[in-house]
């Protein structure tokens, strides 16, 4: 009879359904090569008419290299509801905004809960933009062309002081570029 022998592997430790592990590396090797760290991202867009225009995400550069999206890239139609002249074939730019932000909120709060131990059950994120056409449609200079301001609700199930689960959404990158705002340079070329 064939003697076995059982090797034991370790399991990864997952929390909030992210392999804190692998979590714990990846800050290791930012925090000795921040190089590393570097990330960008890209998307190209084609209008199709009227309100109606696709954006297409595709590859990005990261980790010290170029990186293609598995499979189909992700095509995203853009478009405008009626009472906004439009023929409501997609969410609107800032519809897309609001989607950004809680997405990226709820993934920030997700990692970072995991890298402090904290388990997550559900969260569940609400939010409202309040634009003013006034200021889009130029007919009000002091009026802002975008949101005047966004309101994020979130429910949150954890064993967590809701204060720290607050810090752990100001991580957000997409946070942090439209509670801060981020430089954009614009160049239109001619064809």
């Amino acid at each position: 009879m064939m003697a076995t022998q059982t090797a034991t592997v370790p399991q990864a430790d997952v929390i909030n359904g992210v392999d804190v592990t692998r979590l714990q590396e990846t800050v290791e090797a930012v925090r000795h090569n921040p190089e590393i760290g570097k990330f960008r991202f890209r998307a190209s867009n084609t209008w199709l008419g009227g309100d109606h225009n696709r954006s297409t995400i595709d590859g990005y550069y990261g980790a010290c290299a170029e990186h293609d999206r598995a499979g189909q890239p992700f095509v995203i139609d853009n478009a405008e509801p009626p009472v906004l002249l439009g023929n409501d074939a997609g969410a609107n730019p800032v519809e897309h905004l609001l989607n950004a932000l809680a997405a990226c909120m709820t993934t920030t709060m997700a990692y970072h809960a995991a890298a402090r131990g904290i388990a997550i059950g559900a969260i569940d994120t609400e939010l409202e933009g309040a634009l003013d056409l006034r200021g889009f449609l130029n007919l009000a200079p002091d009026v802002r062309k975008g949101y005047q301001s966004i309101h994020v609700r979130m429910h949150v199930q954890a064993d967590a002081d809701p204060k720290l689960l607050r810090e752990l959404t100001s991580f957000s990158p997409v946070y942090d570029v439209v509670s801060r705002s981020v430089p954009v340079d614009v160049v239109i070329v001619t064809y």
